[in-house]
């Protein structure tokens, strides 16, 4: 079963995550931002990943420091849980609705962290969350996960909507890039 757990103490917060990334599709903790919560479900469910968080953050301040620094554990601790990368597919795609938003993500992992993010939101926030985050978490998710990550939104108009269908599209296109198609690393350089 490939899991594992890392966690991460600053001035401003503790994160710790396991994850089992052949689990069932659950989530489990808070981030102590509501709508934050309702997004790590969703990629937990979608992407049938078992995450189980516990968070503390200067939420006193805003959300930016507590939601970035998730991004980097769950980076962390999906790049420590896959291994060697022995056998996965390793490219991803998928393309989500949302109502009237159209989401889509394209992964690589390649051991070479790069995001491409195409996507603006017509508000601020969303409930206690800062839209600008999105960006920010999914930076530090793919820096620390060592992956190729393309985010676009094609198109949308109420922000909810358009979040959810990103973090519905990247944990699709993780679930594909995951599963174990061969005995061998896909990589003319025998190594991810």
């Amino acid at each position: 079963m490939r899991q594992d757990f890392v966690s991460r103490k600053t001035r401003e917060t503790d994160i710790s995550i396991n994850m089992n990334i052949d689990g069932k599709g659950s989530f489990n903790g808070t981030s102590g931002v509501g709508f934050f919560d309702h997004m790590l479900n969703s990629f937990a469910v979608h992407g049938k990943m078992d995450i189980d968080l516990k968070a503390e953050g200067d939420l006193h301040v805003d959300c930016h420091h507590t939601v970035e620094d998730i991004g980097i554990v769950l980076g962390q601790v999906f790049n420590k849980s896959l291994g060697d990368k022995k056998g996965i597919t390793r490219f991803g795609d998928s393309l989500i609705p949302m109502d009237e938003a159209l989401a889509q993500a394209v992964i690589d992992i390649s051991g070479r962290p790069f995001l491409v993010f195409n996507a603006e939101f017509n508000k601020p926030m969303v409930g206690d969350f800062d839209t600008d985050m999105v960006v920010e978490f999914f930076r530090a998710f793919a820096m620390n996960a060592g992956i190729t990550l393309h985010i676009n939104l094609i198109y949308g108009q109420n922000a909810h909507h358009c979040i959810e269908a990103i973090f519905k599209a990247v944990a699709h296109s993780i679930r594909k890039a995951v599963e174990i198609s061969s005995s061998e690393i896909l990589s003319t350089k025998g190594s991810l």
